[in-house]
């Protein structure tokens, strides 16, 4: 019986490395590249031993910007992002009243009077603050052809280091135009921007708090 608690005990304490891993994992499926499909070769794009060809994706052939589904584009990353905000807020009321009494009603008072005087004041104040920066370069594939020639981009890196893996994602959608003579766009001219970067593993899993002190703070009334 205590062999089986043990092993259990292993279990749980094993199971939350596992997990971040195990779930990073499946979300890379929705990443996978997407390959071109094969067509066949086209008259015009056979070699004729100009500069110029109709087929190519603009005045030479040398031209190699990203253009069809599969092809390659780099992405530039050039995020830094930064914002601030405070708030202050002050308040105060006071009221004061003074009541004349019949002597009928005066009850014993010296003065026949009813007097009173309240006051309330409040203050508070909030501040936060942000930033963020990320820089580097990765390639993605282009995904789709919109209707209007925008190009839809998706792709991810993964970086296996020591004691975890590292995901960057990009999703989002580039203008040709863009799309620079060496095949390279920045991120900031990317639409609909989905930039992720996780981790999972034992150096993710260390920067969080246990699984145990997440349940007890969520029930905590501290």
């Amino acid at each position: 019986m205590s062999r089986r608690m043990s092993l259990s005990a292993l279990a749980l304490l094993l199971a939350p490395a596992a997990c971040s891993t195990y779930v990073e994992d499946r979300a890379s499926e929705a990443w996978a590249p997407v390959y071109p499909v094969e067509e066949p070769a086209r008259l015009d794009s056979l070699p004729t031993g100009g500069i110029y060809s109709a087929s190519a994706r603009g005045l030479f052939v040398s031209d190699r910007r990203a253009a069809r589904v599969g092809d390659i584009v780099t992405i530039d990353f050039a995020e830094k992002f930064s914002a601030s905000k405070s708030q202050t807020a002050t308040g105060s009321r006071s009221n004061d009243y003074a009541l004349d009494l019949p002597d009928a009603l005066t009850l014993g008072l010296d003065d026949g009077a009813l007097d009173n005087s309240t006051s309330q004041s409040f203050a508070g104040r909030g501040a936060a603050s942000q930033s963020n920066s990320l820089r580097g370069r990765m390639s993605v594939s282009v995904t789709r052809v919109l209707p209007g020639g925008n190009l839809e981009i998706m792709g991810q890196k993964l970086l296996t280091l020591n004691n975890g893996n590292e995901y960057v994602r990009l999703k989002g959608v580039v203008r040709p135009e863009d799309i620079g003579p060496d095949n390279v766009v920045s991120s900031d001219r990317i639409a609909h921007a989905e930039i992720k970067y996780v981790g999972a593993g034992d150096t993710a899993d260390t920067a969080k708090p246990g699984w145990l002190r997440r349940g007890l703070s969520v029930v905590s009334p501290l």
